[in-house]
């Protein structure tokens, strides 16, 4: 067993795990975060995305011990007690989601892809970068919208200082 630190949505949590341990299992079964899915054990659905010092990382190719001493983001994380992130409540407003399975992970895949992109993300940039979430329910029509919305709302405070 290996002791791990991990600042997990601002909290440092601690426990012993199994060096084997991924960091998906260790935030769903010792902390209880089960916002992150796994859907695939794979790495191809992007449902267990989170992000790790501000990066988002899919969480069943991490182990927990590689990521002791790291910040960790989960969907928990996001929103500001009852109010919602401005993604979270994009994807509720575009109806960019179905069953809600790949939801936590795509919506942890867009916030890192609106703070790296900024106004300059487009729909085909939003598509390709969606590659590795998979959503069995949608054409991902909706997702894509209430992404760019997110991108764009997040733009307009910045606009509005100028």
């Amino acid at each position: 067993m290996t002791d791990v630190t991990i600042t997990v949505n601002g909290r440092e949590m601690k426990g012993s795990v199994e060096d084997r341990t991924l960091l998906v299992q260790f935030l769903r079964e010792n902390l209880g975060l089960t916002g992150t899915h796994v859907g695939c054990d794979t790495s191809q659905c992007g449902a267990c995305v989170v992000h790790v010092d501000g990066k988002a990382v899919k969480s069943c190719t991490m182990l927990a011990v590689q990521a002791s001493g790291s910040s960790v983001t989960t969907i928990e994380g996001l929103a500001n007690g009852q109010e919602l992130h401005p993604v979270q409540a994009a994807f509720r407003e575009h109806h960019g989601l179905q069953c809600g399975y790949c939801t936590p992970g795509m919506i942890m895949t867009a916030v890192d892809m609106i703070e790296r992109h900024g106004s300059s993300l487009d729909e085909e940039t939003v598509r390709e970068e969606l590659d590795g979430n998979i959503c069995r329910c949608t054409g991902y029509h909706n997702i894509v919208k209430a992404i760019l919305a997110a991108a764009g709302a997040s733009q307009a405070p910045a606009m509005a200082a100028e």
